[in-house]
């Protein structure tokens, strides 16, 4: 199964577990549960909870209910039970490590509810739905007269009248009303404090004693804010179940770096520029073997560990490196490409594209190596196809 880039880089994504821990920090009334990575420990979480409860798959994808990872248990034995069955599933690619066995909620209505950077309008808005429960995509798609959209002012933030006219559109009233906008409110402090890109709950529940609960909770971090968000930056070093050996090493390395199947190498600088250079591999009918970005202030160290990871994959027979100099400077990749390819002894061909700041000197370092480099992103993708027919 090919694997999915985009999951892997750009945003840090929490599991529900997680999530919800930081919910609670908040005051944000989250069912009680206990996470366990085996099916005596799931056992032993129903004990706590002495309630009829959920087994949930604690995945970084969404669509684990479809996939039949999310199960209702009224016994400890059958807790156990479905704990050791979802805990040998893969979902969407993604190996369930733990489960969340999290105390089962009676619901009257489900509701969703989240809030998202809108780039478009510059702002955090509200999404926010009475069909809650299900694919928000399906319903945006097929009923989009059912989502409400609500922008925040970036410069006011949140009043407290627009959690409860956002309360109003979902259809509650007096002490609900209030509830419902308390939470709102949370989950937008949640994204202030936490750069969070996204904070969903599907579903927001109303149980029977008309109480209103966030039952599922999703978060996603922006990337570029853990250096103030030290918690997450601890968190972004942690390793998912599916990951490689070599992107569990790239990880260390701080290196955004995923595994795919080809056997054409790919180094860039920016997420953008590495993922048009896989498209245009693509488009030459090759077959990229990873995504490495190694980012914009690259040093000649981080260029020499992105060259060392890729070249360790012993299917890439031949390595494309695309870098567009801003902050990083082309010279400064010009002497890694030098360093590595006499420390490891390359032998597989390389094409290299480099343009930007010193891309003179770099290019006659390159050149006086006997390494031609190329201005052109197609050309040097065009290139690098055909070379693997000849390649060793």
């Amino acid at each position: 199964m090919p694997r999915d880039v985009s999951r892997w880089y750009l945003k840090l994504k929490l599991f529900e577990y997680e999530a919800k821990e930081i919910a609670r920090q908040y005051g944000l009334p989250v069912p009680s549960g206990f996470v366990a990575s085996t099916p005596t420990e799931a056992r032993e979480a129903y004990l706590k909870l002495g309630r009829a409860s959920m087994v949930k798959a604690q995945v970084l994808v969404a669509g684990r209910g479809k996939a039949g990872a999310v199960k209702p248990v009224s016994s400890p034995e059958e807790a156990e039970r479905v704990a050791q069955t979802i805990l040998s599933m893969t979902v969407k690619g993604e190996k369930v490590a733990k489960v969340l066995v999290e105390e089962q909620l009676a619901s009257r209505f489900e509701r969703y509810v989240s809030i998202v950077v809108d780039r478009g309008a510059k702002c955090y808005t509200i999404l926010c739905s009475t069909e809650g429960g299900v694919d928000i995509e399906e319903v945006a798609a097929l009923r989009p007269e059912k989502i409400i959209r609500y922008k925040i002012d970036p410069l006011l933030g949140l009043q407290e009248f627009e959690g409860r006219t956002v309360a109003k559109q979902l259809g509650y009233s007096g002490e609900q009303m209030t509830k419902v906008a308390d939470i709102v409110s949370k989950l937008y402090q949640i994204m202030l404090q936490c750069d969070g890109e996204l904070i969903e709950s599907n579903p927001l529940i109303e149980t029977k004693t008309g109480e209103i609960i966030p039952a599922d909770l999703r978060m996603l971090v922006d990337d570029n804010s853990l250096f103030r968000q030290k918690d997450f930056l601890e968190r972004s070093k942690t390793y998912e179940p599916d990951m490689t050996e070599l992107e569990i090493k790239a990880r260390e390395k701080g290196l955004a770096f995923v595994e795919l199947e080809g056997n054409v190498g790919i180094i860039g600088n920016g997420a953008g520029l590495v993922m048009a250079t896989l498209d245009m591999i693509i488009d030459a009918k090759g077959k990229p073997a990873n995504f490495c970005d190694v980012g914009g202030g690259a040093s000649e160290e981080r260029i020499t560990a992105a060259l060392e990871i890729v070249l360790a994959n012993p299917k890439v027979r031949v390595l494309l490196i695309n870098i567009m100099g801003g902050i990083t400077r082309c010279d400064d990749v010009a002497r890694a490409i030098l360093n590595v390819q006499k420390k490891m002894g390359i032998t597989i061909p390389m094409v290299i594209r480099l343009v930007g700041t010193n891309e003179k000197e770099g290019q006659k370092i390159l050149a006086a190596a006997k390494i031609p480099s190329l201005n052109s992103m197609e050309e040097a993708a065009a290139k690098a196809v055909s070379l693997i027919s000849g390649a060793t």
